[in-house]
């Protein structure tokens, strides 16, 4: 395989699972607001800051006033920003059209659909009152594109890109939303809500990531700082857990490497998961911002260590 061809199966894989992140986080993030216990949540400023401090690290001043709609548009079909719904399914499209010949006609025509229907929607519609119908139809898509990816796709060399891609993807995006709500967190503390560690952030979180339901079923108590950073980090069982996207990586890269040495991705992201499959939650607690940090920096090092393997030819 070309190696312009893998690192297009790569990216394919990273905008698709970005997409389908930012759409989701809109969508919960915004609408559970609405009925939120206090008035920092509930507040709208609060909520048009988180989502674009997830979407793109963007850091407003809280004397700062934006605009709802301004904000919506930008999130969501604002072809101007690299952080827009719009623009990461496009890269997605555009990277699986360098791919086309490794691709099935269900996965190439899916892509297509949602294309065209993100293309097509219209601004005025999605940022008066079709936020909720634009994001939900997105993440249903998204989803069901990952289903005939892992359904009509041999699973060889082409589909370890793939997955690869959006394994490390999904990791990155669980820990920036994971930030995002812990500093929401810490901002929305109320006379309702005095302790930090049972803040309503964390239910929101873990609806954020599709892990509510099964983080109930798991512990059978209510959501706390402790145990959902836990599940959504260190639970193997969580399919979008850090470290179960860690495990489904280092099942990718093996299809992709004969012999595992120490300057290797195999040997990386191997060396990465058990470390995190050693640690326990109260470490993370106990220095949040630096564990964060760390991690990033660690699936940054992963990407890297792929780009030079694989594409640098």
């Amino acid at each position: 395989m070309l190696a312009r061809v893998a690192n297009n199966l790569f990216w394919m894989g990273r905008y698709l699972e970005r997409t389908e992140h930012i759409a989701r986080y809109v969508n919960v993030n915004y609408f559970s607001s609405l009925d939120a216990s206090n008035d920092v949540s509930q507040s709208r400023q609060f909520v048009l800051k988180s989502i674009l401090f997830m979407a793109d690290d963007i850091v407003c001043d809280d004397e700062k006033v934006l605009n709802e709609n301004d904000v919506i548009y930008d999130i969501g079909l604002n072809p101007k920003k690299t952080y827009s719904i719009f623009s990461c399914f496009k890269s997605a499209r555009d990277n699986a059209s360098g791919s086309r010949d490794l691709l099935s006609t269900e996965v190439f025509e899916s892509i297509n659909s949602l294309h065209h229907y993100i293309l097509n929607y219209s601004v005025e519609h999605f940022t008066n009152k079709g936020l909720d119908e634009f994001t939900t139809h997105i993440t249903k898509e998204v989803a069901v594109l990952r289903g005939r990816i892992i359904d009509t796709l041999m699973h060889d060399e082409a589909y370890a890109f793939i997955s690869l891609g959006m394994n490390l993807e999904r990791a990155s995006q669980i820990i920036r939303i994971i930030n995002t709500k812990y500093i929401d967190a810490e901002s929305s503390k109320s006379k309702l809500h005095e302790d930090f560690n049972t803040s309503p952030e964390w239910i929101t979180l873990l609806k954020c990531t599709q892990s509510f339901d099964m983080m109930k079923r798991y512990y059978k108590k209510t959501p706390t700082s402790a145990n959902t950073l836990e599940f959504l980090i260190l639970n193997p069982l969580c399919t979008k857990s850090v470290l179960s996207s860690l495990n489904s990586a280092a099942s990718n890269i093996k299809i992709l490497t004969h012999k595992e040495t120490l300057d290797s991705t195999s040997f990386l992201i191997n060396k990465t998961r058990f470390e995190y499959k050693y640690t326990e939650v109260d470490e993370i607690e106990g220095r949040f911002a630096e564990c964060i940090e760390e991690i990033i920096a660690k699936i940054t090092d992963i990407s890297t260590s792929i780009e030079e393997e694989f594409f640098s030819f």
